[in-house]
């Protein structure tokens, strides 16, 4: 049976608006094991970002605690944050946030600057990573040479370079049209089949709907957790 890697118990975060509190998340708890495909869906409001940012350790609880990979994350330092953000976490945004001066080999590799890694290791890896997302005859293009397809796909590489223990998506298909959006909900079935552990932020039931398993917030509380038994895959999507 897989292990665990995420465990959050009774997680709690307010903020203070003016005078007022704002109870963002009430007492939330929750598991994830590890080559899980998850969605986290919920309106705005309901906390879902704010649950993204404190799994993505871009943000700590006001109360509660956060384990991944066995360690506790919900009471470490900036520093420390940062070092298991790099390490144990790919990003993917809906805005690319990719650098336009650097090509897009270049932009895969960057976690890897941080990670120490010398030159030739660092261009060995991003190019391998280039040909798993596609893009091998793309590598020296710049963002602005890239559809917004390519640049998500250099986006994913990007997350995927340090094999982190997750992969943290925020609304990937956000700016894309619908066959692109099909595409590179495709990439991420190719990187869950390999091992990797997935968790799709979305407010689109369709992209949620690929994963294998839905948690949907309300009002900063986990309103339902549900195995999904059925999910989309690219080829019966490219068929209807």
């Amino acid at each position: 049976m897989a292990d665990t890697i995420i465990r959050i118990q009774q997680l709690v975060k307010n903020y203070k608006v003016g005078t007022q509190v704002v109870r963002a998340l009430r007492s939330v708890s929750l598991s994830i094991k590890r080559n899980e495909y998850v969605a986290l869906m919920g309106p705005s409001g309901s906390g879902k970002s704010t649950l993204m940012n404190i799994l993505g350790c871009l943000d700590t609880p006001t109360s509660g605690s956060y384990f991944l990979n066995g360690k506790d994350v919900s009471k470490m330092s900036d520093n420390e944050l940062a070092e298991i953000r790099n390490v144990e976490i790919g990003f993917v945004f809906q805005t690319f946030n990719l650098l336009p001066r650097y090509t897009a080999l270049d932009n895969v590799a960057l976690p890897l600057i941080y990670a120490g890694r010398n030159k030739n290791a660092r261009t060995q890896r991003a190019t391998e990573i280039m040909e798993q997302v596609g893009l091998a005859d793309r590598s020296h293009h710049k963002p602005n040479e890239l559809s917004g397809g390519q640049k998500q796909r250099v986006a994913v590489g990007r997350a995927m370079v340090n094999k982190p223990s997750i992969i943290l998506a925020d609304e990937p298909t956000g700016n894309l049209d619908s066959k692109t959006s099909v595409e590179i909900m495709a990439l991420f079935e190719q990187i869950h089949k390999a091992g990797n552990t997935i968790i799709v932020v979305t407010h689109e039931e369709d992209i949620a709907r690929r994963a294998h398993r839905i948690i949907r917030l309300l009002d900063g509380e986990i309103a339902s957790d549900e195995i999904n038994e059925n999910p989309i895959k690219e080829s019966e999507k490219a068929e209807a």
